[in-house]
């Protein structure tokens, strides 16, 4: 079971490389591309992996369009498999994702955070 879920989740990433304007993942994400015209520098992510489910901490910038960004993501993320559950929140399996979006000057910048979902 976990030999086919490693090769889907292969699968997945080849060809989510190979569509147009999908060449980066969110550092320590599979599933969480990184829009057009935006970019994470090396020290600008944190991971976690734990029992509970992993943690991710990111920010990308760039000078991408913050309606192109929530765009590149309403389409994206469904393909992924996550729901969107509010403003700038996703969710899939046991995780939340958010992303805040803000636009300073020409610069674009939208931060990462996933995390496991809250359990009553």
């Amino acid at each position: 079971m976990r030999t086919a879920a490693k090769a889907l989740t292969a699968a997945l990433i080849l060809a989510a490389l190979a569509l147009p304007g999908w060449a980066a993942f969110v550092p320590g994400t599979e599933d969480v591309p990184l829009a057009p015209g935006l970019e994470i520098p090396a020290e600008q992510s944190v991971v976690f992996d734990q029992p509970s489910g992993r943690i991710v901490e990111a920010t990308a910038s760039g000078p991408a369009e913050p309606a192109a960004v929530e765009r590149f993501y309403a389409e994206s993320l469904p393909q992924l498999g996550w729901k969107a559950a509010g403003k700038g929140r996703w969710t899939r399996a046991e995780e939340t994702l958010s992303l805040t979006i803000a636009r300073q000057g020409r610069t674009t910048t939208v931060r990462f955070t996933l995390t496991p979902q809250d359990r009553p």
